[in-house]
């Protein structure tokens, strides 16, 4: 009966602290920096599903700060020592739990006693925290510049400043208004003169009427003809222009020669010494008498010539 109470104190005792001596289990651990909230008995998991639980956490010693979490895992269950021990968030604004992120390869499997390797991860206030903390200094920046633009709005607005601003207001509403009467007038303008207006289009439509006429006439003209008729001229007048210089024809002859080039000049010349001797020596070309008297004769120095009797 004494056996049979001490074994039934120490199986309650040991499953009041979460272990039950039935189960066939290991005991592994696992280091955190912090922990942040993770308590005992809270579930240990894999991919969601309970395999055993926390049974105590506690510090390494008393000067490095690190946490130890020590965990029953039921061994039905296989992963290799690679595996790791992740500490994250259980629910929105639940605690913290356990889950084992298993690797299967080729190490051995955990056995009782093994550290497994540790990691956090980022529950949902963390990451709220993350996102809204460099919000949250914009906004505080943002704020801060409002409060000094206003500041220099407030300053910059004094009294005379209020009541040119009052005087622009109102000088605009002048111009409006007077925008307002040249519309008006601008609009009596063009009724008084509608009918002028009217025969003014339809003249101006008439006028774009001829000249789409007058653009599909020269549209028709027979440009390819014109331009060919042009190339030939020009290449006769370039056929006239190369027997010129050549010297044919009377042009050529003419410009080509040189002895009736020399011709022409020694003619010119006596034709410039006879004018020049008529001016001189009328007389010897004109005779001209009243009375019927003899013409006197000269000789080609301009000597009179007597007659001899």
């Amino acid at each position: 009966m004494a056996i049979a109470g001490i074994a039934l104190f120490i199986f309650g005792f040991s499953y009041l602290k979460g272990k039950n001596l039935l189960d066939d289990s290991i005991i592994i651990y696992a280091k955190y920096d912090n922990v942040e909230g993770l308590k005992p008995s809270t579930p240990v998991t894999i991919n969601g599903y309970a395999i055993g639980k926390v049974l105590d956490i506690y510090f390494e010693d008393e000067s490095s700060g690190v946490l130890i979490v020590k965990m029953d895992v039921d061994t039905r269950f296989k992963f290799s020592n690679n595996s790791k021990a992740e500490l994250f968030q259980n629910g929105f604004i639940g605690g913290k739990a356990v889950q084992i992120i298993p690797a299967y390869d080729d190490a051995p499997d955990a056995k009782n006693g093994d550290y497994l390797a540790s990691k956090t991860k980022e529950g949902m206030m963390e990451l709220v925290n993350e996102r809204l903390t460099p919000l949250q200094e914009k906004i505080e920046k943002v704020m801060s510049e409002t409060d000094t633009l206003l500041v220099g709005f407030n300053n910059t607005f004094d009294a005379k400043a209020q009541a040119d601003l009052k005087n622009s207001i109102a000088s605009l509403n002048a111009t409006v208004n007077s925008f307002n009467a040249t519309a008006k007038s601008l609009n009596s303008l063009i009724d008084t003169n509608k009918s002028k207006l009217d025969n003014t289009l339809a003249n101006f439509e008439a006028t774009s009427g001829n000249l789409s006429t007058m653009t599909d006439k020269m549209a028709q003209v027979d440009i390819a003809k014109t331009v060919k008729d042009l190339q030939a001229t020009i290449k006769k007048f370039d056929n006239v222009m190369a027997s010129v210089e050549n010297g044919k024809g009377s042009i050529g002859k003419l410009l080509k020669d040189e002895k009736l080039y020399e011709n022409l000049s020694g003619a010119s010349k006596q034709m410039e010494e006879l004018l020049e001797d008529m001016k001189l020596n009328p007389k010897r070309y004109v005779h001209f008498s009243l009375f019927g008297k003899k013409a006197k004769q000269y000789d080609a120095e301009g000597n009179e010539i007597k007659d001899k009797k």
